[in-house]
């Protein structure tokens, strides 16, 4: 505890930053309301490249930010793909804060996520899933746990208490919850070609942190690290099995974690040093995301 309040100001500024960062996982855009309707037959309308997401798509304080209280930013990755692929008719309706439920209702002002595709969509991009395990509370608590045992692994042992890993549970019930959002994708878009996006590398790869410039205990470095390829095992997983493309942005996103310096890092890390909301992709992590993506919308 001692080590820890000895870098107190900068621990507490992580900290306020985390805030940030957790408001944002629970959705900038205001409480949802219902709205929209499951399993509606496909309507002849839809730009021919929609794209569907949460914050790691919209890319909060990525400048310049176009959309509104869902902090889009236009170089996001659905912008560059978009530019890459040619599409000039394309909609964006990512919203940070969204959950799966968010695809068939209200964000605020922003209109239930699935209602934007139709007949004459022809391509689909979705990154979803991150908020329904709690990314922003996870992270959150894992920096409050991180002061009292800086050396060791006190989020690792919360989430683990009573021998079964509460994050490994949220995943696996996620996953049924993307399936249905890709079933009705399928519905509303029956012409389109549908990419189910992964999340880049956050932590560092070798597992060795960088506390307290980002406040994690040293163990709980890797165990989130593995929570993370763990969701993207079963985003890739849920894709294969809707009959859908997976873009890996994972591994082309490694070095580059919030532990880097910040002419290498692509994701953020507590106290954004380049614009982005903390741990979210900064304009590099977008580009190199929109490499990934557009990569698998055509196929490769």
């Amino acid at each position: 505890m001692a080590h820890a309040h000895g870098r107190g100001g900068r621990y507490r500024k992580g900290l306020a930053a985390l805030g940030a960062a957790a408001a944002l996982a629970a959705g900038t855009a205001g409480t949802a309301t219902a709205s929209g309707a499951e399993g509606t037959a496909a309507p002849e309308g839809g730009q021919r490249y929609v794209a569907l997401g949460d914050s790691y798509t919209s890319a909060p304080g990525v400048p310049e930010q176009t959309g509104g209280d869902c902090a889009r930013s236009s170089v996001n990755y659905p912008a560059l793909t978009a530019k890459a692929l040619h599409h000039t008719s394309f909609k964006d309706v990512s919203c940070s804060g969204a959950k799966t439920d968010d695809m068939w209702r209200a964000q605020g002002d922003n209109p239930p996520q699935l209602n934007a595709l139709g007949r004459n969509t022809r391509l689909v991009t979705l990154g979803i899933g991150g908020n329904d395990i709690g990314f922003g509370d996870i992270i959150g608590t894992c920096a409050q746990l991180s002061a009292t045992d800086p050396a060791g692994a006190p989020c690792r042992t919360k989430y683990t208490e009573g021998g079964t890993d509460q994050l490994t549970a949220r995943i696996a019930g996620a996953a049924p919850k993307v399936a249905k959002v890709l079933k009705d994708v399928h519905k509303r878009a029956p012409h389109a070609r549908v990419v189910l996006v992964g999340y880049p590398a956050i932590m560092p790869e070798d597992g060795v942190g960088c506390f307290p410039a980002v406040p994690i205990a040293a163990g709980d470095v890797s165990y989130l690290r593995d929570t993370e390829k763990q969701l993207n095992t079963m985003l890739q997983g849920e894709a294969r099995k809707a009959g859908v493309r997976f873009a890996d942005t994972y591994k082309p996103t490694l070095g580059h974690d919030v532990c880097k310096p910040a002419a290498d890092r692509w994701v953020e890390g507590a106290q954004p040093e380049n614009p982005a909301a903390p741990f979210h992709p900064n304009a590099k992590g977008e580009a190199a995301m929109a490499v990934a993506v557009t990569s698998a919308a055509r196929g490769h």
